[in-house]
Parts: structure tokens; C-alpha cells; sequence
């Protein structure tokens, strides 16, 4: 039989983004509270419909300016301190009470980020420590985020997880030039767990390819003056950095 495009209803294609920051040692995510139904006066992950004109990547980096101010690289990029890359797609068929609504999150990471300011028709705009959000996946929890971005939002913080054990993608919480100190805080506010400073400085500096001396060092912390680091380019960390049993 010729094919019929009207046997098949049209829906529509958003993205939502995961945006992961390290504040006051927490890992956080941005969220907004929606000022249009569904769901209004809710928090939910920012995002928004994929243009006809737009691939999705281009819609992920527009949702992301217009929610952050932030710019982005390729896919998969850590460079100008922000990581963007395509998560998983979404389409349950009552997932979205207005349409049927298929979703292609993103999860972004980057270093300590200001305040946000809220976009579009967004009625305002925050970072939310992740472990209370997480919390949002019982149903009895007294805060929730809209549609299934619970579901999501923990998608996202187990890539971010994982990919860090095997990865230097930890660096991309960090600004520019850091200490292993500061890298050490990122994966202990990632993981949610406590590591040792000196196993954890003879690991990273350790292994092959994974920092790089810049010749400086910083008081920034407190204390004793400590050597400046940058990410060294190395996509797999060989031994990688294996997540500790809580």
C-alpha cells in the first residue's frame, strides 16, 4: 500500500535541558516555574518547542541562552567552560496533557554559574540543590517538578556521574585553571560522597593525560598557596576514577 502521511497525527518536538552546576559545594540544577498552564506555578526543567527552522542541537543552545545567558561549543564539548550534550529522548504518549509531546533532553554542565534570570514565559528561575529534586521521584514528596522531568533530572545526574568516573568531563565544573583541591570538591558535590585528599591528588595527578601543570598557584582557598591545574584533553581515564560504594 502507498504510503499515507495522514494516517499518522502530527506531534510535536521539544527539548529539555538538565543543567548541572557546582554552588556552595552542592551539585544543582536550574529549574523555572512555569507561568503558563500545564502545570503553571510549577518547577520543571527548562526547555521549549523545536522551531521548523531548527536542528535540535541549535534549539537545545537557544533554550540555553535564553535561560542562562550561556553560550555553547560542539556537542560534546568542554571548551569556554560549558559541556552540552544530547541525553535521551522522552515519548511517552500522555506525557504532555495539551499534545502528544516527544522530548529530546540535554544534559549541560558548567562551572559555577550567577544567579539566572528567567526567559520567555518562564515566572521565575533558580538553582535547586539536586538531592532535594531528587526527591520529587516519591510521590508523596511535598515539591515536584512538572511532567516527567523528575525522571529526567535523574537521568541526567546518573550520566553526569558515571561519565565522570571514566572521563575528565569533572573539569567542566571547574573554571579554566583549578586546583585539585577544587576538582576534588566537584566530584565529592557530583557523587555526594566524601574522598580522601591525598589518595584523591595522587589519582588525578597520576593518571596520563588528565592535568596539566600551568606553572601557577592560588591562595584562593585559604591556607597554604596551591598549584594551578587545566584540563589535559584525555577523553578516557586510564585507570578511571571509580565511584565509591555509599
Amino acid at each position: 500500500m502507498p504510503y499515507d502521511p495522514s494516517d499518522f497525527p502530527p506531534f510535536a518536538v521539544t527539548v529539555d535541558l538538565v543543567v548541572l552546576t557546582v554552588r556552595r559545594h552542592a551539585l544543582c540544577a536550574l529549574t523555572v516555574r512555569r507561568g503558563e498552564e500545564p502545570y503553571r506555578g510549577q518547577w520543571a526543567l527548562p526547555g521549549g518547542f523545536v522551531r521548523v527552522e531548527e536542528d535540535l542541537v541549535t534549539a537545545a543552545a537557544r533554550e540555553l541562552a535564553e535561560e542562562t545567558g550561556l553560550g555553547t561549543q560542539d556537542p560534546g564539548s568542554t571548551q569556554a567552560g560549558v559541556h552540552l550534550e544530547q541525553l535521551a529522548t522522552y515519548g511517552e504518549p500522555g506525557r504532555d496533557p495539551r499534545m502528544r509531546v516527544v522530548s529530546v533532553a540535554h544534559l549541560v554542565l558548567a562551572p559555577d554559574l550567577p544567579a539566572p534570570t528567567a526567559g520567555g514565559d518562564a515566572g521565575g528561575a533558580r538553582w535547586t540543590p539536586v538531592a532535594r529534586l531528587l526527591e520529587g521521584l516519591d510521590e508523596q514528596a511535598t515539591e515536584r517538578l512538572a511532567f516527567d522531568h523528575a525522571r529526567i533530572l535523574a537521568d541526567g545526574v546518573e550520566r553526569a556521574r558515571s561519565k565522570i568516573e571514566y572521563s575528565s568531563l569533572a573539569a567542566a565544573f571547574c573554571p579554566a585553571e583549578f586546583t585539585v583541591g577544587e576538582l576534588r570538591r566537584v566530584y565529592e558535590a557530583v557523587w555526594g560522597v566524601a574522598l580522601d585528599p591525598r589518595n584523591f591528588h595522587r589519582k588525578v595527578t597520576g593518571t596520563p593525560g588528565f592535568l596539566v601543570p600551568v606553572g601557577g598557584t592560588t591562595t584562593r582557598q585559604g591556607g597554604r598557596p596551591a598549584q594551578l591545574f587545566r584540563a589535559g584533553g584525555a577523553t578516557l581515564l586510564n585507570p578511571p576514577m571509580l565511584r565509591p560504594e555509599v
